[in-house]
């Protein structure tokens, strides 16, 4: 029970800066709805995340990259970095395609030729390598990541030398799964 003269103040100090806050609900619901952080999202017309990418896009198929749309690009993005990997590879993780200073874009069209700087993939090559897996059903995961510069890097980087420069300029990110089995 508050008695004391310090916890009746308190309890006064609260009720008027309470009082003074003003506005009424639907002013604060107006205002909690426009400062809503817009979210960048990564989709494909290929495949829907989570779900299974066609065979076109696969060692069984053609082996094209799937075209990728950026929906809430970041408005100051100045470059755009691309990875797609495999966690569920029998040695580690799998580097499919990793790209890196590409425009801003809010698309990337499938069986895309260059993208950017190409960084080099698990199979010590650059460009697309579509999935592949050795065993069961893999997932793979595309994410994009906005920048607020561009990296510079030579061609031929490995992820995790576009990951350890990227670190400190991600504006956004956004990630797109999907699976495949060879079976």
């Amino acid at each position: 029970m508050l008695t004391s003269p310090l916890a009746l103040l308190l309890v006064g100090v609260l009720f008027v800066l309470g009082a003074c806050s003003g506005g009424d609900a639907e002013s604060t619901q107006q205002a909690s709805a426009s400062d809503k952080e817009v979210i960048m999202r990564l989709t494909s017309t290929a495949f829907e995340h989570e779900g299974e990418i066609p065979q076109r896009y696969t060692c069984d198929g053609l082996d094209v990259s799937p075209a990728l749309i950026i929906h809430e690009l970041s408005p100051g993005a100045v470059s755009l970095v691309l990875v797609m990997d495999d966690p569920d590879a029998p040695g580690g993780t799998w580097d499919h395609w990793i790209a890196y200073d590409v425009a801003p874009a809010h698309e990337v069209p499938e069986d895309v030729d260059s993208l950017g700087t190409p960084g080099t993939n698990s199979w010590g090559r650059t460009g697309y390598g579509g999935p592949c897996p050795p065993n069961g059903t893999h997932r793979y995961f595309f994410t994009v990541y906005a920048l607020d510069t561009e990296l510079g890097l030579e061609p031929g980087a490995d992820k995790a030398t576009v990951l350890a420069a990227l670190a400190d300029h991600v504006l956004a990110e956004a990630e797109l799964m999907g699976t495949y089995s060879r079976t």
